[in-house]
């Protein structure tokens, strides 16, 4: 189904599973992290793109099936993504930095310092991956925990790049702490406002009380 219509170049915990949510609600198949755990992803793949940028990577084949994708890790090529497909359309989603530094802390953190040698292949490519390339390694080395300023500066210069760097009629900017609507997307993506409420969901209650099962996810037999 690629190429991308939609890029989310919005980082975990900026609402971008309701984001996903709507997109689908909206028509698109949307790639998501959930998507790479649940082991419909190709960890080894992206792995590559990463250490190895100069390369030429097959996009289409990595989202085959997709026409969207958000979150990670999908947030970390945004630069390569959005030259090779210059029709997408790019979604970033910020909020306050000390808002979305706690929620990553009471969230997705437990994920990315869980010990993972109980759990299949699969499950450990999934995780290195996602340490070594969210936020530019922010998960090793205890760095998100113990530079907690400096965690917010990359998240604020991410931001700030994208808003930089993506053409102005290709970019959406929304912000959570002021609320997301329909009208905002479907005006940029060309698309009806459908009479469902926009979806919310994910909240850091909600996958604070989900994560023991979460963490089951990929365990070896």
């Amino acid at each position: 189904m690629a190429p991308l219509k939609v890029i989310g170049a919005a980082y975990s915990r900026n609402g971008t599973m309701s984001l996903r949510a709507a997109l689908n609600m909206l028509g698109y198949n949307t790639h998501h992290m959930l998507n790479m755990i649940d082991g419909g992803g190709k960890p080894e793949l992206f792995e590559e793109a990463w250490d190895h940028p100069e390369k030429d990577i097959d996009w289409d084949y990595i989202y085959e099936g997709w026409d969207a994708a958000v979150d990670s890790p999908t947030v970390c090529f945004v630069e390569p993504l959005v030259k090779k497909y210059p029709d997408a359309k790019v979604i970033l989603i910020e909020r306050d930095e000390d808002k979305w530094y706690n929620s990553v802390k009471n969230t997705i953190l437990e994920y990315n310092t869980v010990d993972m040698s109980s759990y299949t292949e699969y499950g450990q490519a999934v995780h290195r991956l996602t340490r070594k390339i969210w936020l530019d390694g922010a998960f090793l080395n205890n760095e998100y925990t113990n530079e907690p300023e400096k965690v917010k500066a990359k998240y604020k210069a991410h931001n700030a790049w994208v808003k930089e760097y993506v053409p102005k009629d290709r970019l959406l900017v929304l912000n959570l702490d002021e609320g997301i609507e329909w009208e905002k997307i479907c005006k940029f993506l060309d698309k009806p406002v459908p009479s469902e409420p926009y979806p919310r969901s994910n909240s850091t209650s909600e996958m604070s009380a989900n994560m023991p099962e979460f963490l089951k996810i990929n365990l070896k037999e």
